[in-house]
């Protein structure tokens, strides 16, 4: 089979797309034949290499994919040879004190396909039965294979850690991003005022065609001071920031008393102030969130599966362009998700 890989890290030019040994499903896998996938940031990341996390080379990215099941191995009952399915790309043991409390995505030995292990970005894939989602037959296959990290993500993050409720000011940050567009929907049909960010007219557009109710160019302007504008200086309820240092510290000024910040993620860099100060006497709640449980994935990949959210779409591409993906996510290129296929399926 074909499959995209390096086997260095490094810039763009250690991408290929190329000949790889086509897997055989272990017992409790799944061999699926893979119609579309898309990128994330992570799958950027991994091939430049981050402190810490080994991968085995050559590796192949992609922690999103859907399509055909080919075969099953041993044990699995859940799917057969024709169905439709979605990759959901958190790994766990099932047996940790977190997994057995349905705590999947805080297992002691979480890992994420694409990033850890292997991914997907191939013509074909051998994933846990465990790591698959159905995909009724109706669904497109750009809509499938870019649906899962980003929604169960912005899913979690807003209704299981932040806990929003209806009426709630809610400021997103990098709107025009997988997670970022994925949470301005979240937010606008939990009946939440939603605020977005983004760096272009265009961008903001497709912010409020989400469902914002107020868009900021971040660029143009300083958002802390926006959002103080627009809300009479009290601040919002939520900010989802997954960028980082670059913004974290407006982050803390956009919020009102008892609010709540949080994050997935640290685009810009890991390591901003604190700004306790800001945190104490303002009594703010600053939340980690990572992925999500096998429930909530069901229920946020239903509501796509269905039609309540919708996965943007800004270019699918062959996976021997793979290249020029990565360089669309890494410039900022667009809204929302940029997909690859088999160059097979093209």
């Amino acid at each position: 089979m074909k499959a995209v890989q390096f086997a260095d890290h490094g810039d763009r030019d250690v991408i290929e797309y190329g000949e790889f040994p086509e897997p055989d499903p272990d017992r409790g896998e799944v061999l699926v034949d893979v119609k579309a996938g898309a990128l994330n940031h992570l799958d950027v990341w991994t091939r430049r290499g981050m402190p810490g996390i080994d991968v085995e080379m050559p590796h192949i990215p992609g922690s999103d994919a859907a399509g055909v099941v080919e075969a099953v191995g041993e044990g699995v009952t859940r799917f057969e040879p024709g169905d439709h399915v979605a990759v959901s790309a958190g790994v766990s043991c099932g047996n940790c004190e977190f997994c057995r409390n349905g705590e999947e995505s805080l297992c002691v030995s979480f890992h994420i396909i694409g990033e850890h292990v292997r991914g997907v970005h191939a013509e074909k894939a051998s994933v846990p039965a465990e790591n698959l989602v159905p995909v009724p037959d109706g669904v497109d296959w750009e809509v499938a294979g870019s649906a899962s990290l980003v929604f169960q993500t912005a899913w979690r993050m807003l209704q299981t850690r932040a806990d929003i409720e209806a009426g709630e000011k809610v400021l997103v940050l990098g709107a025009s991003g997988g997670v970022g567009h994925a949470a301005v929907q979240i937010a606008d049909h939990a009946g939440c005022e939603v605020f977005a960010t983004a760096s272009t007219e265009e961008k903001l557009a497709h912010a409020e065609d989400c469902g914002a109710d107020h868009v900021i160019d971040y660029e143009a302007n300083d958002f802390a001071d926006e959002i103080a504008a627009l809300t009479g200086k009290r601040g919002v309820d939520v900010v989802v920031d997954h960028v980082g240092e670059a913004t974290y510290p407006n982050s803390l000024k956009s919020m009102a008393k008892g609010g709540r910040l949080v994050t997935c993620g640290a685009t810009t860099g890991p390591n901003p102030g604190a700004g306790l100060n800001r945190i104490f006497w303002n009594q703010l709640s600053v939340i980690g969130s990572t992925m999500a449980t096998p429930g909530e994935v069901d229920d946020v990949l239903g509501l796509v599966w269905d039609g309540t959210f919708e996965p943007r779409v800004r270019e699918v591409l062959p996976m021997s362009e793979a290249a020029r993906a990565h360089e669309m996510i890494e410039n900022r290129e667009g809204f929302g998700k940029v997909v690859v296929r088999p160059d097979s399926e093209l």
